[in-house]
């Protein structure tokens, strides 16, 4: 017998042993069930986009647990379950809605239309399909959404969800670069000349089962449909594809903390952070967001020296798998992090006391519109500081030139980086040059270099030093042309 039908057939058998019932508990195989629900699913409510006027999908809908939440946003959800009995429990839930429609159907077989769904919710279902079919449904999915729709989708990564103690297929438990290496293959080929792949808007691990359960391998994911031009990112899917396996692999970022200090990939590392951050003026309970966290060491820092909450975003994945590794151990439970690309990802207005980001801007095309959305982030009264690297005014040197577009930066200068704080709207914008400092600081780092070389080769390698020693002392010619400069913000929301 195929092995996919074998497995097809012994989910069938397990699942109609345990929904007899319909209840919550069969559901989520867990005896905690409702006590878990109450709590994680404010949390996860809080992750999705605005479904107003949406048409939404929701597969793996269950007894209908997300569907009554869906149903009072969207203009129409459509929900899908494999099990009939769950199927009739959610329409009896949720029946008397008028814009819903319960579907009993084997998603890895589901039909729609092309381009018919804004928004697609999936709640543990894609660990019960294999790598084949998953890539499969990756890429039925990617038809179905309109460009610009989104997926959301949370999984078990290599750990069981619940407490029960029968497993039908493990093999379908997969980590979280295993999830990630299938939403970079997921691409729809639409003409020889465009197609569509996913963008990752948000990855972040659910708390309610971090502190009831003590489990941190409940993942969220908040993807996006968006289009990719042919052989673009120089062979890369997405951005976030090259940061994480070009520029931030897991090596170089430990490669730049050695030179930065632990728990820093960022200019100045302690020292910078020690003195930016106490211009902030932090009081306990404050939040703060932390947009570019890097590995989270400025976020450990706050948290722990002034007793804010901080939440780090970063593209990268490896930063942020790291970062939460290190929370973890160092059992901080008021930072928290997820991959997320700050020009996508929404938060209401006024959620935070405080917005920080170094040396992070600089990868963003549209700094007015993210400067816009930091504007409403923050509460009335709210603090912005950014460091960022800026540049001399034009014209640039052929070298110069070279290094920004090999780079992928967008570089302004101090005062018209500034000159978008205000627009933004934001008051008492304070806009400096800080090159003077950024010069010394690299001059610093080098010789630090030159102290630890033995010990930083036999960690990594004489190719690796020479590689960092060798980009510093290029920063500082460029530096101390003038061309390369480094600006420092700090505004306020009136």
């Amino acid at each position: 017998m195929n092995v996919l039908v074998q497995v097809r057939d012994n989910m069938t058998v397990f699942w109609k042993e345990h929904s007899r019932d319909a209840t919550v508990e069969e559901m989520m195989l867990d005896s905690r069930a409702k006590e878990l629900t109450q709590q994680e699913m404010p949390e996860i409510l809080s992750m999705l986009p605005d479904l107003t006027g949406l048409k939404v999908l929701e597969l793996g809908a269950g007894i209908g647990r997300y569907t009554k939440h869906l149903l009072t946003k969207a203009e129409h959800v459509t929900a899908v379950d494999f099990m009939e009995s769950f199927v009739e429990k959610n329409r009896e839930n949720n029946g008397h809605h008028g814009n819903a429609t319960f579907v009993q159907a084997d998603v890895t077989k589901l039909e729609l239309p092309q381009n018919s769904i804004d928004f697609i919710f999936s709640n543990w279902l894609l660990m019960y399909v294999s790598d084949e079919e998953l890539l499969s449904l990756l890429g039925k999915m990617l038809s179905w959404l309109r460009p610009g729709g989104s997926l959301f989708f949370r999984e078990s990564c290599n750990h069981r969800s619940g407490d029960s103690k029968r497993d039908f297929n493990p093999t379908c438990y997969r980590t979280e670069a295993q999830y990630s290496q299938l939403i970079s293959a997921a691409q729809m080929q639409e003409t020889p000349e465009h197609r569509f792949g996913f963008d990752v808007v948000m990855k972040r691990r659910v708390q309610a089962y971090i502190q009831m359960k003590n489990n941190p391998n409940q993942i969220c994911w908040l993807l996006e449909k968006v289009p990719r031009a042919s052989g673009s990112q120089s062979g890369f899917t997405s951005f976030q594809h090259f940061l994480d396996n070009k520029q931030y692999t897991s090596r170089g970022i430990l490669r730049y903390e050695k030179m930065f200090g632990s728990g820093y990939v960022s200019t100045g590392g302690p020292s910078t952070t020690k003195e930016f951050v106490d211009m902030l003026n932090l009081k306990p309970g404050q939040k703060v967001l932390d947009v570019g966290c890097g590995i989270g060491g400025g976020d450990f820092y706050m948290a722990k020296t002034f007793g804010v909450e901080v939440l780090g975003l970063d593209l990268s994945e490896n930063m942020v798998d790291i970062a939460m590794q290190r929370a973890i151990n160092q059992g901080v439970a008021s930072v928290q992090f997820e991959v997320a690309d700050a020009t996508k990802r929404n938060f209401p207005a006024g959620s935070f006391d405080v917005i920080y980001s170094r040396d992070t801007i600089l990868h963003i095309a549209d700094k007015l519109a993210l400067f816009k959305r930091f504007h409403t982030w923050l509460k009335p009264g709210g603090k912005l500081l950014i460091s960022d690297y800026c540049c001399g005014e034009k014209p640039w040197s052929p070298e110069f030139r070279a290094y920004v577009k090999q780079r992928g930066y967008i570089l302004y200068t101090p005062a018209q980086y500034g000159k978008y704080i205000e627009q933004a709207g934001f008051k008492n914008v304070l806009a400096e040059d800080r090159t003077k400092q950024f010069v010394h600081v690299i001059e610093t780092e080098l010789q630090r270099a030159e102290a630890i070389k033995r010990e930083f080769i036999a960690e990594f390698s004489e190719e690796d030093y020479f590689a960092i020693v060798d980009g510093w002392s290029a920063k500082l010619q460029r530096s101390n042309s003038g061309e390369q400069r480094w600006g420092l913000f700090y505004a306020t929301r009136d």
